[in-house]
């Protein structure tokens, strides 16, 4: 995790984060009329660019989302949920590059049923734990349920990023290579993935599997049949359930992240 701070002081680097932010800014803010849930989220095919960045420029496009969804939220959905609506795009433009790193092989360019397939679970794991922080920051505000909200960033998140994903790095990961803008021809030290890769990914794959079953169990009101829920308020928007239950496997997302 060193080189998410380390690489502010590579210039290259801080091009690549702004690049990622207007981009995926500039592509957000178009959709901002097409609104699913009004004042909190919108169709939002601009949802690839995270991905593709962070298997392009690695911690630049976590960066890059996290800045580039604060000035998307700038034309129609800024709010509280937005401190949540950025710690999400953070992980969601970090985890890419970090699962790859551990699990990839070659560049990131699926050019096989095994790439295309790492490149599904790390799609669907990075739209996960988006779905889960900011499902749960919003419905602990009070303003949308998790159960609606999370299910739709998760849904619009994957769709998006497994269909346009790999035509995008297809295209333009040759490109970013040619041109010298990958993030491991940049940051060297980065290329290596950590000893504790192995238990951040469980813990990675856990927190973001546990907390959308029980979020949705919760917020759904099935947790009474979950012991471990018992006792917590009804799953309405700002109730105990979410923000106690959902807790523990946000702390666990956080820790694999870093271990990762």
């Amino acid at each position: 995790m060193k080189e998410v701070i380390r690489m502010w002081g590579n210039t290259k680097m801080c091009a690549l984060t702004a690049l990622t932010a207007a981009v995926y800014a500039a592509v957000l803010i178009p959709f901002k009329p097409i609104p699913i849930i009004p004042g909190f989220t919108e169709f939002r095919p601009a949802n690839v660019l995270p991905i593709v960045c962070s298997l392009l420029f690695g911690p630049a496009a976590a960066w890059g989302a996290a800045f580039g969804n604060i000035i998307g939220d700038l034309f129609g959905t800024l709010g509280p949920g937005s401190l949540f609506g950025f710690v999400g795009n953070f992980l969601y433009g970090l985890l890419p590059y970090k699962l790859w790193r551990a699990l990839g092989r070659g560049d990131a360019s699926p050019r096989s049923g095994r790439g295309f397939a790492l490149l599904a679970l790390i799609c669907w794991t990075a739209s996960a734990v988006c779905s889960v922080t900011i499902g749960w920051g919003v419905d602990i505000l009070g303003f949308v349920p998790f159960a609606t909200l999370g299910n739709i960033i998760w849904t619009n998140n994957f769709l998006v990023s497994i269909v346009l994903g790999p035509v995008l790095l297809r295209l333009l990961h040759g490109r970013a290579e040619k041109w010298g803008l990958l993030y491991t021809h940049i940051m060297e030290e980065t290329s290596e993935r950590p000893e504790t890769w192995v238990v951040g990914l469980v813990l990675l794959l856990v927190g973001a599997v546990g907390g959308l079953v029980l979020g949705n169990a919760i917020s759904l009101g099935v947790y009474k049949t979950l012991p471990f829920a018992a006792g917590f308020g009804k799953g309405v928007t700002g109730g105990l359930g979410i923000g106690l239950g959902l807790t523990p496997f946000i702390a666990l997302i956080l820790i694999g992240t870093v271990l990762l």
